[in-house]
């Protein structure tokens, strides 16, 4: 296969990423990477999407941010490099095609190709960026805002305004309890902004543009 990505036009660096990388298939909701795992390889997106998510001692689970296609992982380019465990879980949100850079092409590429030091840079820099968002989110955001800015950013990383997933999976993803979820969405939907059905959110297609109003 001929590997494309966004971020890197070196075609000689391409080449050696598709030469010495590992192709590898996931499958909706199979775990990519789980908290203690070493990691072996940098893992780079090349179709589909991962949830990346910060987990507790007792297995709660908190959203972070979506990896896409052409982009790679903030946490698996500090323990290759530290040897450390992961501290995040990495899921699969759909179908999901990585090519897995070992280590030391890694650390090679670093000094040998700018494009890769540039992509490397990049992603630490967006990654942080996010890192701080859900900060804000759960230091200063109501929950209610929490939760349609979640509809939404699911909605669009989808590309669909039919969610199928459960008010818990919700929960688990916000870091709050599924009766909170539950009584929320009853309020959105009064107000019109979703429709609900068993498993089944219905988000409007404008709830984008009515977060800005509502909550600035």
């Amino acid at each position: 296969m001929s590997i494309r990505l966004p971020l890197i036009t070196d075609l000689l660096l391409l080449d050696e990423i598709e030469k010495n990388g590992k192709i590898q298939v996931f499958e909706p909701g199979q775990t990519i990477i789980e908290p203690g795992q070493y990691i072996k390889m940098v893992p780079i997106i090349l179709e589909g999407a991962v949830k990346v998510m910060r987990t507790d001692e007792e297995g709660h689970e908190l959203f972070l941010y979506y990896i896409e296609s052409g982009e790679t992982c903030a946490v698996s380019l500090t323990c290759c490099s530290t040897s450390n465990p992961s501290d995040i879980k990495a899921v699969a949100e759909e179908k999901t095609t990585i090519i897995g850079i070992p280590v030391r092409k890694h650390e090679e590429w670093t000094n040998e190709f700018r494009q890769w030091k540039d992509f490397v840079s990049m992603t630490y820099q967006k990654r942080f960026q996010e890192m701080l968002k859900a900060i804000d989110d759960v230091a200063f955001k109501r929950m209610d805002e929490r939760l349609l800015k979640y509809l939404i950013v699911k909605s669009k990383q989808l590309n669909t305004l039919e969610l199928t997933m459960t008010h818990q999976q919700i929960a688990s993803e916000l870091g709050t309890s599924r009766e909170v979820i539950s009584r929320l969405l009853k309020q959105l939907e009064k107000r019109k902004l979703v429709e609900l059905e068993r498993n089944r959110i219905h988000v409007r297609d404008d709830l984008a543009g009515l977060l800005e109003d509502l909550y600035h």
